[in-house]
């Protein structure tokens, strides 16, 4: 499902996503325009609450906006009905969180095979593209360990390769350092700008790590209280 061809991979047109908590309404985005080309490396940066996760929450498709429109390689996220979403999800999007979410009771072939078996991919297609994830984020020699077996680096190397084995176009990573010590991060990243460069995957990661940000990413987005703050020199 990988798309290498140029073009808008995410637009965000005047997006908006608030909640109703008690007597208060929570502008947790408000009215965001963006666009990400096909194949750019995107940090979202911004304090605690300041709607980065519910933004890549709604270009994943896992909230829907209250106004406005997501578009993934121009298609309308908001004019799709579930079924139609879970199967964006499942051939267009991979998800890495800070929890790496791994079953501990499956081996690590058995974790990253599960969303082939979700999208309902016939078994004779499944360990080819199992064994090619696993190799892109190097834990060849660990396929039959568990969770508890495996290092911190190792899990969130797992749930890496869990996200690439359906071939998505977009990888949303939600923190995925947050988890581990400063050397340990850096391989992450390392591995992130390799898929990004070799696969020309698309990327957009949350962080609130600056540094790092700045060391792996194309382009930095800062949000504020729901709002861009900066578009990294986009208009």
């Amino acid at each position: 499902m990988i798309l290498t061809n140029d073009g808008i991979a995410i637009r965000a047109d005047h997006v908006s996503r608030h909640y109703q908590m008690g007597a208060t309404l929570v502008r947790a985005v408000e009215d965001v325009t963006l666009e990400i080309p096909a194949g750019e490396f995107v940090a979202l940066l911004g304090s605690s609450g300041s709607g980065k996760s519910t933004l890549l929450n709604l270009i994943a498709g896992l909230d829907r906006p209250t106004s406005g429109g997501i578009f993934a390689h121009e298609r309308n996220l908001a004019e799709m009905n579930s079924e139609e979403l879970a199967r964006h999800r499942s051939h267009m999007i991979g998800i890495v969180f800070q929890a790496f979410n791994l079953l501990p009771r499956m081996t690590l072939e058995e974790n990253v095979e599960l969303p082939l078996r979700l999208a309902g991919v016939e078994r004779s297609n499944r360990m080819g593209r199992v064994r090619d994830a696993i190799r892109h984020v190097r834990l060849e020699t660990r396929l039959t360990h568990r969770p508890t077996e495996l290092s911190g680096g190792e899990q969130q190397r797992a749930a890496l390769a869990r996200a690439l084995v359906n071939r998505p176009a977009i990888l949303l990573a939600d923190e995925p350092t947050g988890n581990l010590d400063s050397a340990t991060g850096d391989e992450i990243m390392l591995l992130l700008r390799e898929i990004n460069e070799t696969l020309r995957m698309t990327i957009v990661m949350v962080t609130h790590e600056r540094p790092r940000a700045e060391r792996f990413a194309h382009r930095m987005i800062l949000m504020k209280d729901g709002r861009l703050a900066s578009n990294g020199g986009q208009p």
